[in-house]
C-alpha cells in the first residue's frame, strides 16, 4: 500500500519545477519488483559507501530527512540521491533509498598510516599529523583557559532552531487582517448537551465556553475553519496559526511600533466544502485556540553563519546608538534576557536587515561613557518592520531597550 509523502515547499529554486509537477494523486501503475509492489524501479544495486534505509509503511522524504539529516526541509537531498522515485509525494514500502554515505569511524582512521601516494608522501603525512597535534595542544590550552574553541569553529553553524522561528511571530500592523480562522474544534462536540434548566448557555468564561470540552488543541486534533473552496483552500495546505497580542510600544520613546502577532502552530487541511474546511493541527507552540487566525506557512530555514567572538569590553563602539536598532520585546514577556533567549527588534527587511545579520549588545551608559557590550545576537526571520533574533552570548543581563550595532 502507498504511503503518501509530506514534502515542504523548499528555497532551492532548482527544485521548484520539480516539486511543482509532483501529482496529488497516487500512481495507478504498480507492478511486483521483488517482493513488494511499487510504481518504481529501483536500482538493483547501489554504490558500496551508500547508507540504504528500506522504506516501511508511514515514512516519508520528510520524516527520513529528519531522522538522518537532522533537518526535515532537506528532503531534497534524499529525493536527488534516488532519481527513480518519480513523484516525491509517493514512496513505497520495500522500495530502498540512499539516504548518506556510510563514515568511517574514528579508530579505523585512527589505524590509517599511509595518507599519501607516490614520492613524499610520508614527509607530507608527518607534517600534517604535526599540525593536528599542534592545533589539538592549542585548543586544548584554549579549553583549559575556559575558552571553548569549537564554538567559534571556522564552518558556519546554525543560529537557532526551527522553534525559535516558528514558535516566535511578529510585530505588524495594529489590525492586521487574515484570510481565515478556527471557528470549531471537536472538542466543541463532545460537551452534553443540558437543558435550559441545568445549563449557562453558550457562556464564554476565562477558559473557554461553557459546552467546550477541549479549550488548549494540541498535535493530532481536528478543527474546522471558516473558509473553503471558494475562499482559496485545497487538501494538503499548511497554514499558520495565529493570535493577536498586545501592543507594542519602544521601550525608550513610547511610540507604538504595532501589534505582536504570536506564531500559535501549524494545521494542514485535510477536506474542503464549499465554504468550510477540515483540517488538523500538526504542530503547536504552547496550544492552539479557537478563534486563532490563519494564514499560508512560509518555510524558512534556520540561517548558517560562522559565529565570531564577542567583542572585548576594553574596545567599544564610536557609533552614536542613540539611533540605532534596539531589543524592543520577548515572546514571553520577560524583563531580564540572556544566552538562548528569543528577541524581537525593531528592524526588518526595510532596513537591509537579513537573516544571518549578526549584533552586538549594547547598554549606553547614561553618564556619557562609552557604552558597555552584554552581549552578541543574530538575526533568524526578517518581517517588513520587525526581526526575530537569538541571544547567542550575554556578559550580562539584556534588557529590553538595549542597542545594537551590526557586526
Amino acid at each position: 500500500m502507498a504511503r503518501r509523502s509530506r514534502p515542504r515547499a523548499y528555497l532551492l529554486l532548482l527544485l521548484a519545477a520539480s516539486v511543482a509537477a509532483a501529482s496529488d494523486q497516487p500512481p495507478t501503475a504498480l507492478h511486483l519488483v521483488g517482493d513488494h509492489w511499487t510504481a518504481w524501479n529501483p536500482p538493483a544495486t547501489h554504490p558500496e559507501d551508500a547508507k540504504i534505509h528500506i522504506v516501511v509503511r508511514g515514512d516519508t522524504l520528510w520524516d527520513l530527512s529528519r531522522q538522518y539529516q537532522g533537518n526535515p526541509y532537506l528532503w531534497p537531498q534524499i529525493w536527488e540521491k534516488n532519481q527513480y522515485v518519480l513523484d516525491a509525494h509517493w514512496i513505497y514500502p520495500g522500495d530502498p533509498l540512499v539516504v548518506g554515505l556510510e563514515v568511517a569511524r574514528a579508530d579505523d582512521i585512527g589505524a590509517i598510516t599511509d595518507l599519501g601516494a607516490g614520492p613524499g608522501s610520508g614527509e607530507a603525512s608527518a607534517e600534517a599529523a604535526a599540525a593536528a597535534a599542534a592545533a589539538a595542544a592549542a585548543a586544548a590550552e584554549a579549553t583549559a583557559e575556559g575558552y571553548d574553541s569549537s564554538a567559534r569553529s571556522a564552518a558556519p553553524v546554525p543560529l537557532g532552531s526551527e522553534d525559535d522561528i516558528y514558535c516566535s511571530g511578529y510585530i505588524g500592523d495594529l489590525d492586521e487582517e487574515f484570510p481565515w480562522e478556527i471557528v470549531a474544534s471537536e472538542g466543541d462536540q463532545l460537551a452534553p448537551r443540558l437543558s435550559s434548566l441545568h445549563s449557562w448557555g453558550n457562556v464564554r468564561g476565562t477558559w473557554g465556553y461553557a459546552n467546550t470540552m477541549v479549550y488548549e488543541l494540541s498535535s493530532g486534533g481536528i478543527i474546522y475553519l471558516d473558509g473553503g473552496r471558494n475562499a482559496g483552500l485545497s487538501p494538503g495546505m499548511v497554514l499558520m496559526a495565529v493570535e493577536a497580542k498586545g501592543k507594542v510600544r519602544h521601550p525608550a520613546t513610547g511610540d507604538v511600533l504595532g501589534r505582536h502577532y504570536s506564531y500559535e502552530g501549524r494545521v494542514r487541511v485535510l477536506t474542503v466544502q464549499e465554504d468550510r474546511a477540515i483540517a488538523e493541527i500538526q504542530e503547536t507552540c504552547a496550544g492552539l485556540h479557537v478563534g486563532s487566525k490563519l494564514r499560508r506557512f512560509e518555510p524558512e530555514p534556520v540561517p548558517l553563519a560562522r559565529r565570531p567572538d564577542g567583542r572585548a569590553a576594553n574596545d567599544p563602539t564610536t557609533a552614536d546608538l542613540s539611533s540605532a536598532p534596539a531589543i524592543v520585546l520577548t515572546p514571553d514577556q520577560v524583563f531580564t534576557i540572556g544566552e538562548d533567549h528569543v528577541v524581537y527588534i525593531d528592524r526588518g527587511e526595510g532596513d537591509d536587515i537579513y537573516p544571518g545579520d549578526l549584533f552586538t549588545v549594547y547598554r549606553p551608559s547614561a553618564i556619557g561613557l562609552p557604552p558597555v557590550p552584554v552581549g552578541e545576537l543574530a538575526v533568524l526571520s526578517v518581517r517588513g518592520r520587525s526581526s526575530v533574533a537569538k541571544i547567542l552570548e550575554s556578559r550580562y543581563p539584556i534588557f529590553l531597550g538595549d542597542r545594537l550595532e551590526r557586526r
